[in-house]
């Protein structure tokens, strides 16, 4: 059975809205973060030996890390149940921009976000470090900003991995307040946020909520 291991106020939440846009049968394994440390409980521990969020498990198959999440629920469920395929075919001159996108959103786009997470833990400690990392930020949510003119989804004209992906990035901008200055990505997220799929996902795993 597929089984995802969601954790509260993760990046799991992007996994659970894709296996609703999905439409195969999933089971869901609950985890909530330590209200003070905010920090996954010792229980994923079991799953996944870093004890992170998100994983999935079908039959033999064990796999952590979103991006691979991604690519292998749609390989392996995109094209079942009559769903949309939710990634260009590897021939396409979609597919290496798709490619980047899933790679992009941890790889570069989320690194100074959750620098500016850890950073403002430090409180005035941490002060010297934010012009940089706002800075940073700018320049990312700029770039993504920019890919998004004139665009309804990050690839083609459906929705495909690329913007499940890339939408916890939005999400961090969004919850840091960083997000007005880009029209293009705050328009792109409220329709995200509209499809029926993504409502699902919220009231079985619940909104964010991030600690600051």
């Amino acid at each position: 059975m597929l089984t995802l291991h969601h954790l509260n106020d993760s990046r799991s939440q992007r996994i659970l809205w894709l296996l609703e846009e999905l439409g195969t049968p999933y089971e869901m394994k609950k985890y909530q973060r330590d209200a003070i440390t905010r920090l996954a409980p010792p229980e994923l521990m079991a799953v996944h030996p870093l004890g992170k969020s998100p994983v999935i498990t079908d039959g033999n198959v064990r796999i952590a890390e979103s991006g691979a999440i991604v690519d292998y629920l749609i390989r392996r469920y995109g094209q079942q149940s009559g769903k949309a395929a939710l990634m260009p075919a590897p021939d396409s001159a979609d597919f290496e921009p798709y490619n980047e996108w899933l790679h992009y959103s941890e790889g570069s786009g989320m690194l100074p976000l959750m620098l500016n997470l850890y950073v403002g833990r430090l409180k005035e400690a941490g002060a010297p470090l934010h012009p940089r990392i706002d800075s940073e930020i700018a320049n990312h949510l700029g770039y993504v900003e920019g890919a998004l003119k004139g665009r309804e989804f990050f690839i083609g004209t459906s929705l495909t991995g690329a913007d499940i992906q890339m939408s916890f990035v939005a999400e961090m901008a969004k919850a840091f307040k960083k997000l007005e200055p880009y029209p293009n990505l705050s328009a792109w997220l409220t329709r995200m946020h509209a499809r029926p799929a993504f409502q699902r996902s919220v009231e079985k795993g619940g909104a964010y909520r991030f600690a600051q």
